[in-house]
């Protein structure tokens, strides 16, 4: 199945990946992909029940924090049960952040990866000018052709979609 896929995209990008250099292809992926899943997550998920959660929870641990200095057992006990209101609600938006969205998400990572794995497997993307001890410890656990200056297409594409989340998160006031 995963093949007929591949050979689509094959067809679709396959002359524009073999014409252009890998770290420009890897970063646009991942700039794009990075964009349609925070607009993805925007867009699925209540933002204003995630912030209001987010208040509710520095509120409950600043509250805590002072009844616990202060050894009231009182309010530590009626923290307590304020304590599990806010589990069953972070509970309840946690899933709609996560499974809402992954059940979008995750079949296009499989698939997208899958195809990248196919034209990048074992060529640097990015060439640092040092080594990094994470990158040596990894490569050497999975016995990749890669040196420890190097990084592959998921690194890289991890990266770019990290940053581009990440601005986009704060652009758009996101949780």
């Amino acid at each position: 199945m995963l093949e007929g896929i591949y050979a689509a995209l094959d067809e679709l990008f396959g002359p524009l990946v073999m014409n252009t250099h890998p770290m420009l292809v890897v970063t646009v992926a991942g700039i794009i992909l990075g964009a349609f899943f925070v607009l993805l997550n925007y867009f699925l998920v209540d933002q204003e029940k995630v912030k209001r959660l987010q208040k509710m929870s520095m509120e409950f641990q600043k509250e805590f924090r002072e009844a616990r200095e202060k050894g009231d057992e009182k309010k530590l006990r009626k923290l307590q049960q304020k304590q599990l209101e806010l589990i069953k609600l972070q509970n309840e938006v946690m899933k709609d952040a996560f499974f809402k969205p992954m059940l979008i998400t995750w079949p296009i990572i499989i698939v997208f990866w899958g195809w990248l794995r196919r034209w990048y497997f074992e060529v640097a993307i990015v060439k640092y000018p040092f080594n990094f001890f994470l990158f040596d410890i990894f490569h050497k656990i999975y016995h990749s052709a890669l040196q420890a200056d190097e990084l592959g297409y998921l690194g890289w594409y991890f990266l770019t979609s990290y940053v581009v989340g990440s601005v986009l998160r704060k652009f758009l006031d996101m949780a």
